[in-house]
């Protein structure tokens, strides 16, 4: 009962945070439209129909158990059966009965209690599970639609070096320094340039529909907030292999599996064990039709207690259910099983890409910072000159050649964090960390 009081507890403070920020947000949207990464996570669970399915289970798995418990509080049934009689009584002339029962021992029910309490354990493992997916979902659209901006504005910069460059050389063409293959391949930069651009405005667009349905937000106009998204988290081989044993989804099928186990043993001590219920019973018998002609003796009030002790010495039917009920048990564990190997496979094949991954981004990020360097060093000698009087001064259409490939050499370099961020998130999800690494953004703590 504490257990329920404290998850009442929890889901009614959740419920009250979760309303506060939708007020926040909706405020800030109506202003800047700008949400965080938390704030929209938040939101996302809170509208989820899949979290409100597995919290509907949960309750679901707390009123079972709360049944096999109960089933030891006597019951209290009100009822009456007046009528007319003809001949010998067939029953007795009850104005008014109440009945009353309850289990009083079985071998069988306390493993149904364990039953439900492990079934009950599964049920909140599963919607963790269900919250770290919902979160996956929305840090994933997070984050792309926070590339696809910075991509956006890069390609911007980008694309006013590019118009500058085809300036450049038709003023060239004019002047007969250049051909007019040069100029078409300075209008081909600047047309991929805003090829890309749109192709990103789109992927932008898609990404704010997607929050938006997620999050139950207007889509139009939502931006992201890059202070908001914590730093890539630091993969911790060692203690990924220790989270990705008992993830909240592996959990919660050993969990299920261990619930089935106790209902089939359960289901087992039914048969040559005893069972032992209480009963009682008071009746207020009418006094008109015939019934005094037949009994000597007949009294209104009447009323019984006592106990009811059976021993089932053999039940084909109850012996068959329980070698079913062991079949389903067993089902379960190589379920669970099952589910663990497959996601040990995929957190150790998600690892190795990631070792691949990081080296990638390494490398674009080396030649992002070496295409500044030369940047750099194109713009001083455009200003102060070579240095040397044997070498050709460098032209203003070098120095935007220089600019697009700088811009292009820093998207390269964007596009390969991005792609290493999605899978680092993916591992986080696969070992059950994808919420600590969200809420480490306002705690500024670190995920490994």
């Amino acid at each position: 009962m504490r257990q329920q009081r404290g998850l009442s507890t929890r889901l009614a403070k959740r419920t009250r945070l979760t309303v506060a920020a939708i007020l926040a947000v909706l405020l800030a949207a109506a202003a800047h439209a700008q949400i965080s990464l938390s704030t929209a996570v938040d939101l996302a669970e809170n509208s989820s129909p899949a979290v409100r399915a597995s919290l509907a289970e949960v309750r679901r798995a707390t009123a079972a158990l709360a049944e096999t418990k109960d089933i030891y509080i006597p019951n209290l049934v009100l009822g009456g059966s007046p009528g007319y009689a003809y001949g010998f009584p067939l029953g007795y002339p009850s104005l008014v009965n109440a009945n009353s029962g309850s289990l009083v021992f079985s071998f069988s029910e306390p493993d149904y209690i364990r039953a439900a309490q492990a079934a009950l354990r599964a049920a909140r493992l599963s919607l963790k599970d269900t919250q770290q997916q919902v979160a996956l979902d929305v840090s994933l659209d997070y984050i792309e639609l926070n590339h696809d901006l910075s991509e956006i504005a890069v390609l911007d910069e980008e694309k006013g070096y590019a118009d500058e460059l085809v300036n450049i050389e038709q003023q060239r063409v004019l002047a007969g320094v250049d051909s007019q293959l040069n100029e078409l391949q300075a209008e081909l930069t600047s047309a991929q340039v805003a090829e890309k651009r749109i192709h990103f405005q789109n992927d932008a667009d898609e990404m704010r529909d997607k929050l938006g349905h997620l999050t139950g937000l207007p889509a139009t106009g939502l931006t992201t907030d890059s202070a908001s998204v914590p730093p890539a988290p630091n993969i911790n081989a060692e203690a990924n292999d220790r989270m990705a044993s008992n993830t909240p989804d592996t959990s919660a099928a050993y969990a299920n599996a261990q619930s089935r186990f106790y209902t089939a043993f359960g289901d087992k001590r039914q048969n040559l064990r005893p069972l032992i219920q209480f009963g009682a019973s008071y009746s207020l018998f009418a006094k008109f039709n015939n019934y005094t002609q037949y009994f000597r003796s007949f009294q209104s009030n009447n009323a019984e207690i006592g106990f009811i002790v059976s021993l089932p010495v053999f039940d084909a039917v109850r012996r068959a259910h329980a070698k079913g009920s062991l079949a389903d048990a067993l089902h379960a564990q190589a379920q669970a099983d099952q589910s663990r190997d497959i996601l040990a496979e995929q957190t150790d094949a998600m690892r190795r890409s990631l070792l691949e991954m990081s080296a990638q981004q390494r490398v674009a990020s080396l030649r992002s910072q070496l295409a500044q360097a030369q940047l750099q060093t194109v713009e001083t000698q455009l200003i102060n000159g070579t240095g040397s009087a044997n070498a050709q001064p460098v032209t203003p259409k070098q120095a935007q050649q220089a600019h697009i490939e700088e811009r292009e050499r820093y998207e390269d370099s964007l596009d390969a964090g991005f792609s290493l961020m999605k899978l680092e998130l993916n591992l986080l999800r696969s070992t059950g960390q994808i919420l600590d690494w969200v809420a480490s953004a306002s705690t500024g703590a670190t995920v490994h």
